[in-house]
Formats: C-alpha cells, sequence, structure tokens
C-alpha cells in the first residue's frame, strides 16, 4: 500500500531554518506531483506547496521566497527546505501525493497523505 513518511520537524528558532523529506512507497513516484500542507492548532489544514511530474512548482504566497520544494525521483523522495522561520509557521506539516502530473493547491485532490510532523519556531 501506499506510504508516505515525513521527517525533519522540530523546535527552531525564529530567523531559522529547517529542510523537511517525504519518504514515498507503494506509488510510481514520479508520476505523481507531492505536496506539503500544515495546520496549526484549532486551523484549518492549509496548502504550503506542490510540485508537479516535470518539476515545476508552486508555492502559497504565505511561503513565497522563503519555503522551497524540491524532488528526488531516485529517492522517491519530495522535500521542503524552509528558510527564514516566523512562530507563524509553527504547525503540524503534512506530506500528500495526487495520482496526476500537475500540482495543484486544494486539499481535496490529493490522494494520498502522511502522519505529519510537527514544527514549533520559538520567537
Amino acid at each position: 500500500q501506499v506510504q508516505l513518511t515525513e521527517s525533519g520537524g522540530g523546535l527552531v528558532q525564529a530567523g531559522g531554518s529547517l529542510r523537511l523529506s517525504c519518504a514515498a512507497s507503494g506509488l510510481t513516484f514520479s508520476s505523481y506531483s507531492p505536496g506539503w500542507f500544515r495546520q496549526a492548532p484549532g486551523k484549518e489544514r492549509e496548502f504550503v506547496a506542490s510540485i508537479s511530474a516535470s518539476g515545476s512548482t508552486l508555492p502559497a504566497d504565505s511561503v513565497k521566497g522563503r519555503f522551497t520544494i524540491s524532488r528526488d525521483n531516485a529517492k522517491n523522495t519530495v522535500y521542503l527546505q524552509m528558510s527564514s522561520l516566523k512562530p507563524d509557521d509553527t504547525a503540524v506539516y503534512y506530506c500528500a501525493a495526487r495520482s496526476y502530473s500537475t500540482w495543484h493547491s486544494a486539499v481535496g485532490s490529493y490522494n494520498y497523505w502522511g502522519q505529519g510532523t510537527q514544527v514549533t519556531v520559538s520567537s
């Protein structure tokens, strides 16, 4: 079955950086478009970034210029490089994958989800 496993979360000070990784198994990763979402306590899950099968990216306005999504098809892994982190970036970050070659920002357009990894940014 399909599994998405996130890693790399943790506690960081404001202005710092973290890199999240998401390892995928059970699917033809190169044909999928993975994405990252986040959910803060009491808030809805929100889109962070997505990357197409061809490598084009779509970042949310709130992270544009600070976060970069990338993928390594040989390793079946998608990454989220986060820099200039702010306390408002504190959330559980989820990896997701959709069985289409193009990126998308809607939660409902993704077929598979990981369990999430906590990112906490202290002020």
